[in-house]
């Protein structure tokens, strides 16, 4: 028996029930969708608590969350190559711990946006070896089935994150939607312990030398494709990223919805997770590439529209064409993330965890800098979240085109 078919079956032998695995690994990546969607209710109590000055920049709050998942992510996608996943899950979790007893126990602006860096550098350990972890199990179109699985409770998750965080609140202030991080953090924590074991066998470990290291990641820079499907996903999260921050004031701003903003951040959520659950049915029968090129074509083409809705209602187009556009644009989404992030971790199986680490880390810092830029034209329009669906959208197609006319040899 060869060395490849023993690691297989190796791998075989670890795997959970489908059916767990799938829970725990959605459990555990949601912790990243909960942690930066539930506060989102509690900008106007935090604004107060912590004496912000501009109510514009309650947006840091979700964007320090990500500009420090992209210096986690460098930091653990190596680590899990050379200790194995579950330990870098468990560092991950307990520095994220830490970050959110900052959070919880802030008195100013300052202090509750480096907790939410600590919290954003921590998620990142679970966030990155839980891919990697998938990638030592599954390969190909599985992988994205898999994935695609996992995506569906991700995004069930943040439907039902604000409508929890305001439940929370009402029960004990905002400073208990924290408490109730770690308590998920915890009991995922308990679950991979007690059931998960390592599926990166020592003998399979990479070292965290600096010279492998560059020598590794040059080469996965180097690969056409890989890079294009970075950019895809960095666009895709741009436009997610860009709502995310304008979300609240969309709907209790613009349209008055009040503390009904929860329902319809749900119902547009409703499209991704719709869409995360069919792909998981689709891939195998019709590929990721057919998938990822039908739903950035939709993208771009609903983007057009709610842009020309907008243009036509001076920003403000009626709430019941909003919220059928946004529904088309979150659907698009599910559909993308879970293959576009599997067409990257494909060809990178030896270096998984550092590939892992160069996927999201990338992508994260092109959402951040993007949506950011983007953000910067928002006052009480939907107009600069159009144009940011279609420029981002347009660009992924122009990506895509690219990486499958030149694919690199692996």
């Amino acid at each position: 028996m060869s060395s490849s078919e023993t690691s297989a079956l190796t791998s075989l032998k670890k795997r959970l029930p489908e059916k767990e695995f799938i829970a725990l690994f959605a459990l555990m990546t949601s912790l990243t969708a909960l942690t930066m969607d539930a506060v989102l209710p509690a900008f106007p109590s935090i604004t107060d608590a912590v004496n912000i000055a501009d109510y514009h920049q309650t947006q840091w709050i979700v964007t320090g969350l990500v500009f420090g998942m992209v210096f986690g992510e460098i930091i653990f996608g190596p680590l899990s190559d050379a200790i194995g996943r579950r330990k870098t899950i468990l560092i991950g979790i307990s520095v994220y711990a830490l970050g959110t007893v900052i959070a919880m126990t802030a008195q100013s602006l300052p202090i509750l946006l480096l907790g939410r860096v600590i919290q954003g550098i921590g998620v990142a350990g679970p966030k990155i070896a839980s891919r990697a972890l998938i990638r030592d199990l599954y390969k190909g179109a599985a992988m994205a089935r898999i994935m695609s699985y996992v995506m569906v409770i991700f995004i069930f998750v943040p439907m039902l994150a604000p409508w929890f965080g305001q439940k929370v609140m009402l029960l004990g202030g905002w400073r208990w939607i924290f408490v109730a991080f770690l308590i998920q953090a915890t009991v995922a924590t308990l679950w991979l312990i007690l059931r998960q074991q390592e599926t990166l066998p020592k003998a399979q470990r990479q070292p965290l030398q600096p010279a492998r290291l560059i020598r590794d990641a040059l080469g996965i820079f180097k690969r056409i494709d890989v890079m294009c499907y970075i950019g895809i996903t960095g666009c895709v999260f741009s436009g997610l990223l860009l709502y995310l921050s304008i979300a609240q004031s969309i709907f209790q701003d613009i349209y008055g919805t009040g503390d009904n903003f929860p329902l319809y951040f749900a119902l547009l959520s409703c499209g991704a997770g719709v869409a995360s659950f069919t792909n998981g049915s689709f891939v195998m029968r019709l590929g990721m590439a057919l998938l990822v090129k039908s739903a950035l074509c939709l993208l771009a083409g609903t983007a057009l529209v709610m842009l020309a809705s907008a243009l036509l209602h001076q920003g403000v187009p009626p709430l019941w064409l909003f919220l059928a556009l946004g529904i088309l644009v979150f659907f698009c989404q599910g559909v993308l993330f879970g293959n576009i992030n599997a067409m990257a971790m494909e060809p990178l199986g030896r270096t998984a965890g550092l590939g892992a680490a160069i996927v999201s880390a990338s992508s994260s810092l092109i959402g951040v800098v993007f949506s950011s830029l983007v953000g910067l034209f928002y006052h009480d329009s939907v107009t600069p979240l159009a144009c940011g669906f279609l420029i981002f959208s347009s660009s992924s197609l122009v990506l895509l085109f690219i990486a499958r006319r030149y694919p690199s040899a692996e």
